[in-house]
């Protein structure tokens, strides 16, 4: 029996080192990257030096609860800013994968059909976008969303305002 996965090895590593190169590049905190193929299942995870204990799992909830939705990690965050009621059951549906802030990006091939996901965590959740998008463009594919945030250079984890 031959198995092919949507999103292969090869192209789930080059999309994780380019986040890592990105947010090297952005002088961004460390980052913890996480790519799935399109049935939820993890090809590959690789984390900056630094990271924190949770940024492994908040980097998968942001990838794992866009392809639960299909739709990117800040679509939710917008979609369900006043639905807490139907946020607090996709937490439960999903046994607590689901991180419904920046940072959780789809991969889509040349047909517009989604292959997989990318989960970035470590700084500010737009900048975690930022660099999935890039990433994933970068490789060869097209992200959803398409676009970052305009703003994500002024997004900050700084308590300094």
């Amino acid at each position: 029996m031959k198995l092919a996965s949507s999103l292969s090895l090869a192209l789930a590593e080059t999309i994780v080192d380019n986040v890592l190169a990105i947010g090297k590049r952005e002088g961004m905190k460390p980052l913890t990257v996480v790519a799935l193929d399109s049935g939820g299942r993890m090809v590959c995870m690789k984390m900056s030096d630094g990271c924190g204990l949770l940024r492994f799992n908040i980097a998968l909830g942001k990838a794992y609860g866009s392809l639960g939705m299909g739709f990117s990690s800040r679509t939710i965050r917008d979609y369900l800013s006043a639905r807490p009621a139907f946020q607090n059951a996709i937490a439960a549906a999903s046994e607590g994968r689901f991180i419904p802030v920046p940072g959780g990006v789809l991969i889509e091939d040349a047909e517009g059909m989604t292959i997989g996901a990318v989960g970035v965590s470590g700084d500010a959740s737009e900048r975690d976008e930022y660099c999935a998008i890039h990433a994933i463009r970068d490789a060869g594919y097209t992200s959803n969303p398409f676009d970052e945030a305009p703003d994500w250079r002024a997004a900050s984890l700084s308590d300094k305002h």
